[in-house]
């Protein structure tokens, strides 16, 4: 079968940075499906691992980890879908990725597809969706009020794959209002028609611009890339007993500046509940047939900007080269080989 990968950690403008090989189709055992894969997207993991951890043997590493397909194929311990389903999911990031014909995916975090949109539009959402689900959810509680904290969230990268769904999430699911940061025109518009309430640019100090909108010191802040340099300004911002999340990998991240307001401070990777094989595995696949509803009843919308062509080495090289430069607007998807 065909597949995307790369032998040699580096840099993205190397001519090998990701090849197309063929590689053996898996046979599925235990609680994994086969999938044939009809579209995945990209996103900021996938240039991380590129540029950093070697493959393990003689084979090309595997990224991807977002996919929408068909399941043809299940193990024997596989009980909740059959061959000819529609399904979608992110995958587990100690097992090969999506960018493959076929893909071996473990039925706990899967869930049915979204009916209402293309494969592509849906393979923009998974994994960025259950990270913002298990992070508003899961880790900041935003369902349990801050007492005496304005009833706000603030979003810290809201144009990006993370924060687009973040926004609508929150429009979707609760009462809160929503802040989100953009600098760039496009960006600024894009969060509104997403439903922020109020934008507010990340490169001019943020405690004014909160300050400035009346509401209030909000209750929760949720930060999706450089949490480093924002740090402090979020220990000024946020209300006393408020919650701080992230999601990025600082090289170091000074909390000090929180004890005073007794602010919990909470990093989401939604990698975690497969890799531990957690109590509530399960859960991610509930998530993501909750997200599809909310889909398919017009709640919320695909967070795909640019279909980039089909699904190989040149083209997910364009795609980490976009994502790379910090300038991307929602997600990129490919579909099909």
């Amino acid at each position: 079968m065909k597949a995307v990968g790369y032998n040699t950690p580096g840099a993205i403008d190397r001519e090998d940075a990701l090849i197309d090989f063929e590689m053996e189709k898996p046979t599925p055992t235990g609680h994994d499906l086969l999938v044939r894969v009809q579209a995945v997207s990209v996103n900021p993991v996938d240039y991380k691992i590129r540029q950093g951890r070697p493959p393990e043997g003689d084979t090309p590493a595997v990224l991807g980890w977002d996919a929408v397909g068909e399941v043809v194929a299940v193990g024997d311990q596989a009980t909740a879908f059959q061959p000819g389903d529609q399904v979608w999911y992110a995958g587990a990031i100690n097992r090969p990725g999506t960018n493959s014909e076929y893909h071996l995916v473990d039925e706990r975090i899967v869930g049915y597809a979204p009916t209402s949109v293309p494969a592509a539009e849906a393979a923009a959402l998974p994994l960025t969706t259950l990270t913002a689900h298990e992070m508003l959810f899961d880790r900041l509680r935003v369902t349990d009020p801050v007492p005496g904290a304005a009833p706000a969230v603030l979003i810290i990268g809201g144009a990006g794959g993370v924060g687009s769904i973040t926004i609508q999430l929150l429009r979707a699911l609760t009462d809160l209002t929503i802040i989100a940061t953009a600098s760039r025109p496009e960006t600024r518009a894009w969060v509104k028609e997403l439903g922020a309430h109020h934008v507010i640019d990340h490169t001019r100090p943020l405690p004014a611009q909160i300050e400035a909108l009346g509401i209030g010191a909000p209750g929760f802040v949720f930060s999706t890339n450089h949490s480093e340099q924002y740090a402090a300004q979020i220990a000024e911002l946020i209300a006393p007993q408020g919650r701080f999340g992230l999601i990025d990998d600082p090289a170091s991240l000074d909390v000090v500046p929180f004890k005073v307001k007794a602010v919990s401070i909470h990093w989401e990777l939604m990698f975690t509940r497969s890799l531990f094989t957690t109590a509530d595995i399960a859960r991610q696949g509930e998530i993501l047939n909750e997200v599809a509803a909310l889909l398919d009843m017009g709640r919320i919308k695909s967070t795909a900007t640019d279909t980039l062509g089909v699904i190989n080495a040149a083209n997910i090289k364009r795609a980490h080269t976009i994502l790379e430069s910090g300038k991307a607007k929602g997600k990129l998807v490919l579909e099909g080989f």
